[in-house]
């Protein structure tokens, strides 16, 4: 019960934007809307793709939408990287944020029973906290900040963010580059991709950490 005051705050912190804005970031950012506007950025384009996912984090920027125009005006490739760049940059920064700074307003919302509870949490299913968040709505500014407040491993974290983040970018960066812009099939895929890195990278990722450990 005093975890979900953390995930209370931080949702209505991600919601609140959202619903005095939102309305305002859907009509400019998604689906063609966003490819014009992109478009009309120039050159400086793709610094806005990362920017706005970057954004994300504070602001309703319709991230899918933005992942799609990238891959329709720059290409699945070029356009799943700035994809992938921007939200990546997104999740780190929020977690860097609340490890950094977050604890005390954490253990004044929830005391240290609800810190303990967070990193208890995060100790036994971090990474796939972390991996399936990305492609749900408000979850993965909400999980990558009880991330850092439960001080999940760097390393570890950040092994996690790619495994959701690389298949949601270069998917969304995929349909927009066909001209269509978030299928079902997209979503099925950033759903299963991740999950399939995340069981390749797990053992390489355990290996060394014992290889470190045995060395030090």
């Amino acid at each position: 019960m005093r975890l979900f005051r953390i995930i209370l705050v931080l949702a209505l912190l991600v919601l609140i934007p959202f619903l005095l804005w939102g309305g305002k970031f859907m009509a400019m950012l998604d689906g063609a809307a966003a490819k014009e506007w992109l478009r009309g950025c120039g050159a400086w384009g793709w610094l806005a793709v990362i920017g706005l996912l970057i954004g994300d984090l504070f602001l309703p920027v319709p991230a899918t939408g933005v992942m799609s125009a990238a891959g329709y005006v720059y290409g699945s490739l070029i356009g799943g990287g700035l994809s992938v760049a921007g939200s990546f940059l997104s999740g780190l920064l929020a977690y860097w944020l609340c490890r950094s700074s977050g604890l005390r307003a954490a253990e004044w919302l929830a005391g240290k029973e609800g810190l303990q509870q967070n990193a208890a949490l995060f100790r036994r299913s971090g990474p796939w906290l972390v991996i399936l968040s990305r492609w749900l709505p408000v979850l993965p500014e909400v999980i990558a900040c009880l991330a850092g407040v439960a001080k999940m491993p760097p390393r570890l974290f950040i092994t996690a963010l790619l495994c959701g983040t690389v298949p949601m970018g270069f998917s969304y960066a995929a349909v927009g580059a066909m001209f269509e812009v978030e299928p079902g099939w997209a979503l099925g895929l950033s759903a299963a991709a991740p999950v399939v890195l995340w069981l390749v990278l797990r053992p390489l990722l355990r290996a060394r950490h014992g290889t470190e450990s045995t060395d030090s």
